[in-house]
């Protein structure tokens, strides 16, 4: 249901811990490109780098134990993105090397290779370890100072305005979802002699009308934008937002930022030479 998406959705932007703990009191933009810098790091290694990715997941529990959120939090949220990894399944029947077993789908014989099964798994630990460092970014950054450090960082300023928008307007678009399935189901009649029937007509009407009602939220957000943004307009909006943040960087966060740029790099050293 749409309900529940966008409950999904809202729920994954607002992870923020509040904390006083090294980490939180970073700037912001250290921490963004700590994060970038990781996520790249861990795609330049290589597969079956085994203990670079162990050494890439224990700085991220030191990083939450640093943190006081514990390293408990990153894992148990993480495990929500590893079935979107199952898309480089692929890569255990494309690759050379040698056979490990077969798949038969039909007319179809699909030859699993050793060097296949290493690809998926590598692939499946640096999205682990890829949405961990990015949890843990939401975990100690507060949003509106993320949203600061992209513009610091000269990201496009229509793209950070976008995801500003999107942040603080996905609570209007849930109640509106709610509205219409609360509509909905007032307009649909359930049958007291048949309990098992579900409200509503057959799977063909159900599919109709769930895509009215996606084309109806559509058109009412597209309107609810556009007033939103006339009334912005009129109170002297000019395409940025201002902070009484300043985000100047201190001896403590060039300092972070070192270390962070030089643990990764023994990080790829120790993941290129254990090959």
């Amino acid at each position: 249901p749409f309900r529940h998406e966008c409950l999904l959705m809202q729920i994954s932007f607002d992870r923020y811990q509040t904390g006083d703990s090294a980490v939180h009191r970073l700037d912001p933009r250290v921490k963004v490109l700590a994060a970038v810098a990781f996520i790249v790091s861990n795609v330049m290694l290589p597969d079956a780098a085994w203990i670079a990715f162990g050494l890439a997941w224990l700085s991220i529990v030191g990083a939450g134990l640093l943190a006081h959120i514990g390293y408990g939090y990153t894992l148990k949220r993480s495990f929500v993105a590893l079935p979107f990894a199952l898309a480089a399944v692929s890569a255990i029947f494309a690759l050379p090397g040698h056979p490990v077993g077969t798949l038969h789908l039909g007319s179809w014989e699909l030859v699993a290779t050793d060097a296949g099964v290493l690809r998926f798994v590598s692939v499946v630990v640096r999205s682990w370890l890829s949405v961990q460092a990015a949890i843990l970014l939401t975990a100690t950054t507060q949003f509106p100072d993320l949203m600061h450090a992209l513009r610091h960082l000269r990201l496009p300023g229509p793209l950070v305005a976008i995801v500003s928008f999107m942040y603080r307007y996905l609570s209007v678009l849930t109640d509106e979802t709610s509205r219409l399935l609360r509509a909905r189901e007032s307009r649909s009649a359930r049958l007291e002699n048949a309990p098992g029937l579900k409200s509503g007509g057959s799977i063909v009407w159900r599919a109709r009308v769930a895509g009215n009602m996606a084309g109806q939220l559509f058109l009412r957000s597209y309107e609810r934008s556009d007033r939103i943004y006339n009334a912005m307009l009129a109170r002297g909006y000019q395409g940025h937002f201002y902070t009484l943040n300043p985000h100047k960087m201190k001896p403590s966060d060039w300092l972070a930022g070192v270390s962070v740029a030089v643990g990764l790099m023994l990080l790829q050293v120790a993941g290129w030479m254990g090959q």
